[in-house]
């Protein structure tokens, strides 16, 4: 059942926990504030939901050790909804979200992700890496040299303290960046760009709120293509952020069961007046690197944001912007598959093009789900021709008037030209075998190319036996094959 997880996932890594989801929470304040801004929302509206989804998640049985918030991705595809109808058909569109989300996860799509290959994967990382490091720009542009001092100070902190006995590997290195830069800022009286700066944080606790909308078809119409939208993107987002934790813990997730889970959260989400969110593959790297591994690091960074941002605003507000973009750098070098660059000059020319594409999509347009679907497509394209080129066919004499022709490899539509090239009509034989003991028909454009090789040689006079069927073959031609249907076979010919 989705409620139902295992003791070690909430007590296997208390302290581990406990202490990565406060440095998740703090790297979540001022992005949720960011993306509140980006969907023309007030803060709270992605601060609430990102401590909705947080806690929800973790509960529903999310998958253990990765985040789930407000992201910039879904963001970018509320813009429209909220500035022509408003918040409340906002928040009409995450419940719709959660919803269709919740029935993606009993369809079983979460299967679906077997078709991305490993080099969609590669790419959709590095271009994130990419978009995370570029986030930060605006925070490093036409600042004082303090900031750049700061951030670089910040990054030192994240790098070196872990090498310090005793101490360096019990408290994440995250942490004591944010802190030790918020003291000496402090102290020292800079003035730099904080928190406080990011927008005004919510001062009471979240409430439940139903969208007051009209309960129509019409007000279905306006919200079902965003909900669509939002879930695609949502669960693409959260598919792959999961295979990127399962391959850093070494730990394998139920992604049917993430649809779910992110389903139950944006309507709890939606019900607190926050916007529709996902996984965050950002967050999750932090909580990976600050020894977050349970479902309790997702709960706790919840618990803590909203604490945070409601009863210690005035303390949180005084945290240096230049620290949370050093931990946010430091997330977006160790998301980078830096190993992708070597690979270029080794791996397959088809392989690298697709990696390649893949992050110039998600970059150029900031849309994941576009991204991925050139990735896969590409993929998918360079497969089938990849196939296709294995099909052979060799041809003998085995008696007087009679050829053999033995096909090998899958027969299928990117094939079925070279199948029918491999064939010589104009020899003159009494008999022509057809052995298909080594290939394999999928599709119905495979058996019309054999109806189209038998036909066209019985027009020579030639007598034409198909030998060596597959039970699976046997069964695609015996269905759609027409070329010992008289009648098919002359509405055939008619037709050309």
């Amino acid at each position: 059942m989705i409620f139902l997880s295992n003791k070690q996932d909430w007590l296997g890594n208390i302290k581990g926990d406990i202490l990565a989801g406060i440095v998740v929470a703090l790297a979540l304040i001022p992005e949720a504030i960011a993306f509140s801004i980006i969907a023309g929302v007030d803060p709270k509206v992605g601060l609430y939901a990102s401590f909705c989804i947080a806690t929800i998640v973790a509960i529903t049985g999310g998958r253990p050790g990765m985040i789930s918030a407000a992201t910039g991705a879904m963001a970018l595809l509320m813009v429209t909804l909220v500035k022509e109808h408003g918040l409340e058909y906002l928040l009409a569109a995450t419940l719709l979200t959660g919803l269709l989300q919740i029935l993606a996860g009993y369809l079983q799509l979460g299967s679906l992700m077997r078709f991305v290959s490993r080099s969609v994967v590669t790419g959709f990382v590095n271009a994130l890496a990419i978009l995370i490091f570029m986030a930060q720009l605006p925070e490093l542009t036409n600042v004082t040299w303090h900031v750049y001092a700061m951030t670089a100070g910040g990054l030192g902190i994240i790098y070196l303290f872990p090498y310090i006995p005793v101490i360096g590997k019990s408290i994440p290195s995250p942490l004591v960046c944010i802190i030790f830069l918020t003291v000496l800022s402090q102290v020292i009286g800079l003035d730099i760009r904080t928190v406080g700066d990011m927008g005004e944080l919510p001062d009471a606790l979240p409430i439940f709120l139903w969208p007051e909308v009209p309960l129509t078809l019409d007000t279905l119409w306006i919200i079902l293509p965003y909900a669509l939208g939002l879930s695609v993107v949502g669960l693409l987002e959260s598919m792959m952020t999961a295979t990127i934790v399962d391959d850093l813990t070494d730990t394998k997730s139920d992604r049917n069961r993430e649809c779910k889970a992110q389903g139950i959260a944006n309507i709890g989400a939606g019900l607190m007046g926050g916007m529709a969110g996902c996984a965050m593959i950002g967050q999750s790297i932090i909580n990976i690197k600050s020894g977050g591994r349970g479902r309790l690091s997702s709960f706790s960074a919840g618990v803590f944001l909203l604490i945070m941002v409601v009863f210690l605003g005035d303390e949180l507000k005084q945290i240096p912007m230049a620290a949370l973009v050093a931990v946010m750098i430091m997330v977006s070098i160790g998301t980078f598959s830096w190993s992708s660059i070597k690979d270029l000059r080794s791996h397959p020319i088809s392989t690298s093009i697709v990696m390649i594409a893949t992050v110039i999509t998600v970059v150029g347009t900031h849309n994941l789900a576009i991204g991925v679907f050139v990735g896969v497509l590409l993929s998918a394209l360079f497969f089938a021709h990849k196939i296709s080129r294995f099909m052979v066919i060799k041809n003998t004499q085995t008696e007087q008037q009679v050829r053999t022709y033995q096909v090998t490899g899958q027969i299928f539509f990117a094939s079925v030209d070279k199948f029918v090239d491999g064939f010589d009509f104009k020899e003159v034989v009494d008999t022509v075998v057809i052995d298909l003991s080594h290939a394999h028909f999928w599709d119905i454009s495979a058996v019309g190319a054999l109806d189209k090789v038998v036909i066209k040689f019985r027009r020579e006079g030639a007598t034409v036996n198909i030998v060596g069927m597959s039970d699976a073959t046997a069964t695609v031609i015996d269905k759609f094959a027409i070329h010992n249907d008289p009648a098919a076979v002359e509405k055939m010919m008619a037709g050309h």
